[in-house]
């Protein structure tokens, strides 16, 4: 079974139809053959856009706890290394590559993991072709 980074842009992508491309769904029907492999951040980022969307009207409590089930549901594993062993190489990433330490988290552990990864993030699929890191194809 293969193995990918998910990150957050293509994530919230699947909750949210005006963010929807032909990438994403794509990305969600190779998780029926593969699994995902996230940042710890992941899931505050994933709690975090769900709350604001709820606050702005895009979202019911119900709509979110949907969603969360249907993620959950999903094969994703969350990245079992401490923050602070990675953190050094997210402030060097973000820094080198002008990316956010959230964006930074993913590329670190594609890096680390030799993973391709699954971005809508056009700042983060730049750095990772500029590193070697493949993005995951349709």
């Amino acid at each position: 079974m293969s193995v990918f980074v998910l990150d957050c842009s293509v994530t919230m992508s699947w909750c949210f139809e005006d963010e929807t491309d032909e990438y994403s769904p794509s990305i969600l029907r190779q998780l029926d053959e593969s699994e995902s492999a996230v940042p710890w951040i992941w899931t505050l980022e994933v709690a975090n856009a769900l709350l604001t969307a709820e606050r702005r009207g895009r979202l019911s409590e119900a709509e979110t706890s949907r969603f969360l089930g249907m993620v959950q549901g999903l094969p994703i594993m969350v990245d079992a290394a401490p923050p602070a062993r990675t953190m050094d190489e997210i402030v060097a990433l973000g820094r080198r590559h002008n990316l956010t330490s959230y964006d930074a988290a993913y590329l670190e552990l594609a890096i680390r993991e030799g993973l391709p990864l699954a971005t809508i993030d056009e700042r983060l699929r730049d750095a990772a072709a500029r590193v070697g890191v493949p993005i995951l194809n349709r």
